[in-house]
């Protein structure tokens, strides 16, 4: 199986894209970002955009429908996109993965279509890339480009950010760079949202030059919301704390399976934590086995406290169920306020 990465995608898409790509990955960011540039390729003018850039979800999705999507012709173009974001391919039952291949079997019959299958970040089964890729991985790619998303890190991530801050007109040292990531995380949307925020904050206090005390001042730590605080807060039996941290996520439009995904990894984590913790590995050392942030680790330490490993192993059982019944049936976010009440 021959895979490409991100870098050489965007130069296919400068010569024009073509046939069917299978964009995964732990880099959820910059799949967002190609899976945008490639429809603005495909489809430049956005008059025949309801015609051209046909889009779906994975609630939209089923075999029959993406068919459907393939079959119309473009209008007044040669080309057309489709894309389907959120995929969980790993969920899948082999009916569903066969039903799918069926589909990317006929492709070729309708190749007026520029088709991107875009899977979040662990919800495909990637096995040992890049010699030793998984069965589902090598069989996708039998019919799709499999382009691979990897996370951005070190020099290349502080790098980023400094060209994110200086694209919104303002400056900050690679010491600064590295604190905000230390600070906010590595996430590339929070991270691309903290410097528009603080970019504006010190333009707004008449200055061009970001400090440490700015992302103090003004950006939020990593774990102070979003799936953290969802996944406590079910732990705890906080529902209406719970309740309020979903109507959060459902406001920004976070996919149910997405949010699912999250918290699922915030409790592996915790797992995770405590379990060295019973060790008797001190944060520092328990950062180092797990590279996890040594912030990160504190809190999570934080929030472990206190919680059985039976009940968070039982809050991941859950997770697991509401998962499965949201690809069962189209329940939203139904099942994750399920997962609410059940603990």
């Amino acid at each position: 199986m021959e895979l490409i990465r991100e870098d050489l995608f965007r130069k296919q898409m400068k010569k024009g894209l073509s046939g069917g790509y299978l964009l995964f990955g732990e880099e959820d960011y910059l799949k967002s970002f190609a899976l945008k540039a490639a429809r603005e390729s495909v489809c430049p003018d956005p008059t025949f955009a309801l015609f051209n850039d046909v889009r779906m979800d994975s609630l939209d999705y089923s075999a029959p429908a993406l068919l459907d999507a393939l079959m119309p012709p473009p209008m007044m173009s040669e080309t057309k996109i489709v894309s389907v974001s959120g995929l969980n391919v790993g969920g899948m039952r082999g009916s569903e993965l066969d039903a799918l291949c069926d589909v990317l079997g006929v492709l070729g019959q309708y190749d007026y279509n520029v088709l991107i299958l875009s899977v979040p970040a662990g919800q495909i089964e990637e096995g040992a890339l890049p010699k030793r890729p998984s069965a589902t991985l090598s069989r996708l790619a039998e019919y799709l480009t499999p382009v691979y998303f990897e996370p951005i890190a070190g020099n290349r991530l502080i790098s980023w950010v400094g060209k994110h801050f200086v694209h919104h007109g303002v400056q900050a040292s690679a010491e600064v760079c590295s604190y905000l990531i230390e600070y906010c995380g590595r996430s590339m949307f929070t991270l691309s949202s903290e410097t528009e925020k603080l970019s504006y904050y010190v333009l707004q206090n008449g200055r061009t030059t970001v400090t440490a005390e700015d992302v103090r001042t003004v950006s939020v730590a990593e774990l102070s919301a979003d799936s953290f605080a969802l996944a406590n807060a079910v732990l705890d039996g906080r529902n209406e704390e719970a309740m309020e941290a979903l109507a959060y996520m459902k406001f920004r439009r976070v996919e149910p399976v997405m949010i699912l995904s999250e918290v699922s990894r915030v409790l592996c984590d915790l797992v995770a934590v405590k379990a060295l913790q019973k060790e008797g590995l001190s944060a520092p050392l328990i950062s180092s086995a797990l590279k996890m942030n040594e912030y990160k680790v504190k809190i999570y330490l934080s929030g472990a406290a206190g919680k059985s490993e039976k009940k968070l192993r039982r809050a991941i059982e859950l997770c697991s169920e509401a998962d499965l019944a949201l690809k069962l049936s189209p329940q939203g976010y139904v099942a994750i306020e399920r997962l609410i009440c059940s603990l």
